[in-house]
């Protein structure tokens, strides 16, 4: 029986080392986002610092370890077996949710996911202990339902403390600073930076000492005692310092805030989250070593009251949870991609939204803009007038400096807000989410600070709305997996155990393979937009070409996908036709920040590139609009007929060629053949047109197949739709390419 407990404890830490691996992944963003956005280091930097801050931050979590042991239910009235159970069906359950999190990209809690998962493996355990017992009991004696109340009340209103600090915060500072930092960096950077380098220090090193390891009752006493002199000698001590900086060097004050916010909140991030890596696994290794030290005792009857009594975790524990979590951070790529949502939905810039646009987002907008004129009106003009300017960004824009998500002053603020609220929580043992308080202090700054302007509000608030809301689908899932996976390992012992494991194996296997496809398209997406003239002009005739080859696919599969009923077959040309259309789109959206790397000489060039996007746009819109219906008939079981599948097979060959003639003229760049492939172009229109009126004739002859008749029609129309998009976008494609103006770009861009 031992040995049975020992495997199981053997699995619990190899699921804590797979935890650690995606747990990362997912909070990752949580100390990094803010620095990356600012560019206010090189990427290699800004890792080796949130590395030093997650290995010291891990050695100071000890404290926090109490929530997975004793936090939700009471241990005391768990038998070993049971307790076994509890804790590895709750990390089964966070390894298949936060991989999937990963894999789509989204934030969400780890804490959130452990906390309901203790909540939903304890409960199950609990109504099968209730049901099998005579002795009238409550689930109430099982769980500590006080402390588990204010542990999810204290995540869940972190969501709006943290949102409505980050949003008075950062309209403070842009206050102080405005968007022009030139002017007022010599007079405000110092302050601020001994503001916020103080702020830091009290949370991480006063608050933050309190349950580690490392420190003594005699250091944590001399800090509690001449706390208020220490922070007046910080205080004073780092603006001076700063003050000198900014009046006799060229070090960049708001750098150094953002880099010690990186490291702080990454400290915070691992004192306060490691528990949710490593805490289940550690309470289970604890309880088989009191199990072990009873000597034979039976494992459905020996209780864990040695879970309530205080135990110091071991440092090389936690020094191997930092090594991990600092190896995850440093080579895991889903990192990156949750880090990039986050960025997305705080940038100062508009352009290419990941989110559509919502009915909820909607009404929020015309309600706050309605607000706003009405606030606006009853304000004097004069003081209207100075925030106006404030708060100005174009005005204030520098086209010369590298394109950034967001400025160092919205940095600092996102860090060191952050830090402080997670830190703070940490001290008063309350693990608080720290995705859901970096994730809403980054909304709430990018709020403030105007970067949801009426261009890209609708969009980012549909993404908040949507991060917000697999926030509580983490909530429902963990509790009712974790609840459903305990029921299955208390009935179904070792043989569930081995398959779940395999299984979840399975799983995660499936989601590595989705997410690095998703990266190689995401990464094709993000390398249209260039930096010279001389790229965009090839990074355009590129996606032209590529635009026009999957096009030709599309179309052939939906034509032969149709005339041979094969369902599957034609929902995956509609799929492939619905991403053309999206990076397209994306294209699309980059127009204005393209455009601005055009010199003033090259606007005819400019031009040209707009027509081609355009076109391009036009060319998917088609396509689409011919999958669609074909699609719709198939997918709503209608009736066929089978007078015009030679026609339509015709049409089909004769576009292949048509698509063929395309691709080679675009090798070639050939005028002189354009008047071949509008020769082309016609026959096809004239083929389209004697199929468009056979099918009249076979609609006045026959009742039937009125359905059939009008997914016909409408696919034919667009046909010629996509025959006229293709000829325009070829001939625009050619100008943009021979231009005079294009030409004498290049041939200099060679020379130089």
């Amino acid at each position: 029986m031992e040995t049975y407990y020992v495997l199981i404890v053997g699995f619990l830490f190899l699921l804590a080392v797979s935890l650690l691996i995606i747990g990362v992944s997912n909070d990752a963003v949580n100390f990094l986002n803010s620095a990356i956005g600012s560019n206010a280091a090189s990427f290699q930097v800004i890792l080796a610092i949130a590395t030093a801050g997650v290995l010291i931050g891990a050695i100071f979590s000890n404290g926090m370890m109490e929530v997975a042991r004793k936090g939700i239910f009471n241990p005391e009235h768990f038998a070993f077996s049971e307790i076994m159970i509890i804790f590895l069906a709750v990390m089964l359950t966070n390894i298949l949710l936060l991989d999937f999190f990963n894999t789509v990209g989204l934030p969400t809690s780890t804490t959130v996911s452990i906390v309901f998962g203790l909540f939903g493996a304890s409960v199950a355990v609990s109504v099968y202990k209730i049901t099998g017992s005579d002795a009238a009991t409550e689930v109430g004696t099982y769980i500590n339902i006080e402390n588990s109340m204010l542990i999810i009340a204290g995540i869940f209103l972190s969501v709006v403390i943290a949102f409505t600090a980050g949003m008075i915060i950062q309209w403070i500072v842009r206050f102080a600073f405005s968007f022009n930092i030139r002017k007022s960096y010599k007079y405000c950077s110092g302050i601020w930076g001994g503001v916020a380098i103080t702020t830091i220090l009290y949370f991480l090193l006063i608050k933050g000492a309190e349950g580690s390891t490392l420190v003594t009752p005699q250091m944590l006493a001399f800090m509690n005692t001449y706390t208020a002199q220490i922070l007046l000698v910080s205080l004073l001590g780092w603006t001076l310092l700063f003050q000198l900086l900014v009046f006799f060097t060229r070090i960049n004050i708001l750098k150094i805030i953002v880099l010690a916010g990186t490291f702080a909140l990454a400290m915070a991030f691992a004192g306060n989250d490691l528990v949710n890596f490593i805490g289940v696994p550690l309470a289970g290794f604890e309880s088989f070593r009191a199990f072990s030290a009873a000597g034979g005792a039976d494992a459905g009857g020996f209780m864990m009251e040695a879970l309530r009594e205080p135990v110091n975790t071991p440092v090389y524990f936690l020094l191997a949870s930092g090594l991990i979590m600092i190896l995850t951070l440093r080579f895991s790529k889903k990192a990156r991609t949750v880090t990039a949502t986050t960025i997305d939905l705080s940038r100062q810039d508009a352009g290419y939204e990941r989110f559509a646009s919502s009915s909820l987002a909607r009404f929020i907008v015309r309600r706050t803009v309605e607000f706003s004129n009405g606030v606006g009106k009853i304000t004097p003009r004069l003081v209207n007038r100075f925030i106006r300017k404030r708060f100005d960004a174009e005005q204030a824009r520098d086209d010369k400096q590298e394109k950034i998500a967001f400025d160092l002053v919205r940095a600092s603020v996102n860090l060191v807000v952050a830090s402080i609220l997670i830190a703070f929580g940490t001290s008063h043992r309350l693990p608080l989410s720290t995705t859901y308080v970096t994730f809403m202090v980054a909304m709430g700054t990018s709020l403030a600070d105007g970067a949801w302007g009426r261009d890209s509000a609708v969009f980012r608030i549909t993404g908040v709305l949507t991060v917000v809301g697999g926030w509580f689908f983490t909530a429902f899932s963990a509790f009712l997996v974790s609840f459903i996976i305990a029921t299955l390992i208390y009935f179904g012992k070792l043989p569930v155990i081995v398959i779940l494991i395999g299984l979840s194996s399975y799983i995660l296997l499936r989601t590595h393979t989705f997410h690095r496809k998703r990266i190689e398209k995401e990464t094709r997406l993000n390398g249209i937009v260039r930096t010279s003239s001389r790229e965009i002009l090839k990074s355009c005739d590129d996606e032209v070409k590529t635009a026009i080859i999957k096009a030709s696919k599309i179309f052939s599969l939906t034509y032969t996908s149709f005339l041979k009923e094969k369902r599957g077959e034609l929902k995956s040309a509609r799929k492939e036709a619905k991403h053309l259309s999206r990076e397209i789109k994306h294209i699309q959206e980059e127009i204005p920040e393209t455009l601005r790397k055009f010199d003033v000489t090259d606007l005819e060039i400019g031009r040209h590139y707009v027509q081609v996007v355009a076109y391009m746009k036009e060319m998917s819109n088609s396509l689409l609009h011919i999958v669609l219906p074909a699609y719709n008939h198939l997918d709503n079981n209608y009736a066929f007929d089978r007078e015009q599948t030679n026609q339509l097979k015709e049409l089909n060959d004769r576009m292949g060629e048509f698509f063929k003639f395309i691709t080679n003229l675009l090798k070639i760049k050939n005028n002189g053949q354009m008047e071949e492939l509008v020769h082309r172009r016609d026959e096809m229109m004239d083929l389209v047109n004697e199929i468009l009126l056979s099918r009249i004739k076979i609609l006045k002859k026959n009742k039937k197949g009125v359905k059939i008749s009008v997914t016909y029609i409408e696919m034919l129309t667009e046909t010629k739709n996509l025959l006229l998009d293709l000829v325009q976008l070829v001939k625009s494609e050619v100008n943009l390419v021979q231009s005079p103006v294009t030409e004498k770009t290049l041939l200099a861009e060679v020379l130089d």
